[in-house]
């Protein structure tokens, strides 16, 4: 029989979760009827292109309004940019209307658990299937951080999901988002997918598909989006990444920098809050329960509606040549994918511990990478990169 204890820790770790909304949020009253962003609304053009970006375009011989009116659709191996150093991800104002968010799909072969190989001496026994529970509403009270992540790839539009984690550069005023690599680039065979963007407490009030047949886009966005102007992810990622998670899995983790297709305020000001990220989690065996949220997608879900899962972790071995991996019964199924996973440290507070990458097709389970140095230099970097902008 599985301990109680898991569901016991459970508790206390759903309110600790829910104790991050702050009043910044939008109120009861009015939170499909003016997204907060919108206070600082009126700034500079938020459709035009900073001199960075056209130049990098034009470096790979793409006309940066051509970009803007259609060429991104352009998926020629020539123009599907890879490297670290080119991501570009211009805002192209209006792009991700409600429907398009809707239709978005989730990346399903990145959840299909693969060929799982790995060393069987340090794999735990496969958890108990964790029946996904809906996240109370509005979603900005109980889960203020989560929220959904879109883009585009060659199959179309996609949909994971995300986290705003706190920013040291920048202390409460973070722009920063986590989420999994294979959210931002299709590792080995390809390259950075493109029109980033992330939606905090998507649906907030987790209306259905029928209620939102005729939604204004403040119901579905009560924030507004937040394109990504700056992305990383992991070197063995970007490397060793594929569709089924590959040997990139224990590494499939990226960090966002996004700034507001409208507007100035700081993604955690509009928020309420952020979370910050642990990397130096204990070992599994010390953990009592990690809690995972995020937004199925991928049937039985639709995508709409918040989700959370809470266990007892155990430890999933790829490959014997990489790290382990954290692993949690949970029946949430892609479009979950790049979801925070939480832990309550040794201080009683609340972090980021791990991301949702891989999980079998028949979704009893869910595994994320263990966050430790590289994870660490991946998000350095990414803060002292933001320090200056």
């Amino acid at each position: 029989m599985r301990s109680i204890r898991p569901l016991l820790a459970a508790t206390g770790l759903v309110a600790a979760l829910a104790l991050t909304a702050t009043a910044c949020g939008p109120s009861e009253d009015n939170a499909a009827d003016k997204p907060a962003a919108a206070d600082s609304a009126g700034g500079k053009d938020s459709g035009s292109l900073s001199d960075g970006l056209a130049d990098t375009l034009k470096k790979h011989g793409v006309d940066p309004e051509k970009w803007k009116n259609g060429e991104w659709k352009n998926w020629d191996k020539d123009k599907w940019l890879r490297e670290a150093k080119d991501f570009v991800n211009p805002v192209i104002e209006g792009l991700w209307k409600p429907d398009r968010m809707k239709s978005a799909k989730d990346p399903a072969k990145t959840m299909a658990a693969g060929d799982l190989s790995g060393d069987q001496g340090v794999t735990d026994p496969e958890p108990a299937p964790v029946e996904a529970e809906r996240e109370k509403t509005p979603y900005h009270d109980y889960a203020a951080p989560v929220g959904k992540v879109f883009f585009d790839s060659p199959e179309g539009a996609m949909v994971c999901s995300g986290t705003v984690v706190k920013d040291p550069e920048n202390p409460g005023r973070s722009n920063l988002v986590w989420t999994a690599g294979h959210c931002v680039h299709a590792g080995s065979k390809g390259g950075w997918y493109r029109n980033i963007v992330f939606v905090p407490a998507y649906n907030d009030r987790g209306k259905s598909a029928a209620a939102l047949e005729n939604a204004q886009p403040q119901e579905i966005a009560p924030y507004g989006a937040y394109w990504a102007d700056w992305a990383t992810t992991s070197g063995e990622w970007l490397a060793d990444g594929g569709p089924t998670g590959g040997e990139g899995a224990p590494y499939d983790y990226a960090v966002l920098h996004v700034k507001p297709e409208k507007g100035s305020k700081s993604l955690e000001e509009t928020v309420g809050n952020a979370l910050p990220v642990d990397f130096d989690a204990p070992e599994v065996s010390k953990i009592s329960a990690m809690g995972a949220w995020g937004y199925p997608a991928a049937p039985p879900y639709n995508g709409l509606i918040m989700h959370k899962c809470v266990d007892r972790p155990g430890r999933l071995s790829v490959s014997p040549s990489t790290p382990t991996m954290y692993r949690i019964g949970c029946t949430m199924t892609g479009g979950s994918s790049g979801g925070g996973w939480f832990s309550e440290g040794s201080d009683g507070k609340l972090a980021l511990v791990s991301n949702t990458s891989i999980g079998p097709v028949t979704s009893g389970w869910l595994a994320g990478p263990h966050l430790g140095k590289g994870a660490q230099d991946v998000f350095t970097a990414m803060s002292k990169r933001s320090g200056s902008q």
